[in-house]
């Protein structure tokens, strides 16, 4: 009776939440706020993205990693890995609606296009599961390598790429069965992914081989490398994490971890073009809507670096939590 009635409200919270979701998409102006997960502080930072000056900072769920908008971008979501749940905050107030629980140790996951579904990597289960956003229950999993990382969706949909750190694989997976259809060898520890513009190339980066892989997602298989080293450091040094492709699918920005930099790739001849200074470990990626700017979240120096795109110039850095991990920006 307890578990029946403990269903029926959670099923009219969730159907609540969408209704408010949709009311507030409607018309609905971005905030103007940038979201830090700040991974050692368990906490959230909070930026006004017009004047770049810290406005609030607050505690979440522990060890917050990954975050991801919803589809209307009203709500964005926080993966907790020590609390084994994903943390639901409103997008505009950053306040805490509800958690997804049950999640073990989520690390980082992506949002399925039509905004129903999210897939998650659970680290310890090497598995990624599929996971319903109104319920907030499990309708699939996939068992995958170990220590599964990075999430990526296609644009329609039916695919999503997850990579496995400790098994240097990329796993092809079909979203409805939630069945690995191929499995690709790449560099030594893969962490992140990005897409080119026509979906030709699934880019990934290899942290401990220090390189970015280009995977052909016709064959399945890594046709090209890009190996990065900016003067000064040695190759044990570069460790890239996150990725980036721009809009006009011209230029790639990768943050290259214990290097302290992030690297610029000319994406059609695969080219590094620059190389950054920013702060210690830059870690996690965001660009704002027009581009313009370039945030970096640099986990050993605990604080954001904001590049300007154009002229590949560090405008600010501002301190935030400990070890700063994601970004949103709500432009």
């Amino acid at each position: 009776m307890r578990r029946s009635t403990a269903t029926v409200i959670f099923g009219l919270f969730a159907a609540m939440t969408a209704v408010s979701a949709f009311a507030n998409s409607v018309g609905a102006e971005p905030s103007g706020k940038i979201y830090i997960s700040n991974e050692k502080s368990s906490t959230i930072t909070v930026l006004d993205g017009g004047t770049n000056e810290v406005i609030d900072e607050f505690e979440t769920c522990a060890r917050p990693r990954g975050m991801h908008f919803n589809l209307d971008r009203t709500q964005f979501f926080v993966g907790c890995a020590d609390d084994n749940v994903i943390a639901v905050y409103d997008t505009a107030t950053a306040k805490l609606v509800h958690r997804i629980r049950k999640m073990e140790e989520p690390e980082t996951f992506d949002l399925h296009p039509s905004g129903e579904y999210l897939v998650v990597s659970n680290e310890e289960d090497a598995v990624a599961t599929k996971v319903n956003v109104a319920t907030g229950k499990v309708e699939g999993e996939a068992e995958i390598g170990e220590e599964p990382e990075g999430v990526l969706f296609t644009a329609d949909g039916k695919t999503v790429y997850v990579a496995s750190e400790a098994n240097n694989l990329v796993h092809v997976i079909d979203f409805e069965t939630m069945e690995v259809k191929a499995d690709i060898f790449v560099g030594t520890r893969p962490r992140r992914f990005a897409l080119t513009r026509d979906e030709k190339f699934l880019w990934v980066s290899c942290e401990l081989a220090g390189e970015v892989d280009i995977i052909d997602t016709t064959t399945n298989k890594v046709a090209w490398d890009i190996l990065f080293l900016p003067p000064g450091f040695r190759r044990e040094e570069v460790t890239p994490v996150d990725l980036l492709i721009t809009e006009d699918g011209k230029t790639a920005y990768v943050a290259l971890g214990r290097a302290n930099h992030v690297g610029v790739v000319d994406v059609e001849s695969r080219r590094i073009t620059d190389y950054i200074l920013v702060g210690k470990r830059p870690w996690g990626l965001a660009l704002t809507s027009d581009e313009s700017l370039l945030y970096v979240a640099n986990g050993l120096s605990d604080d954001i670096s904001i590049i300007d795109t154009k002229t590949r110039k560090v405008l600010k850095s501002i301190p935030v939590g400990l070890i700063p991990y994601g970004v949103l920006i709500d432009d």
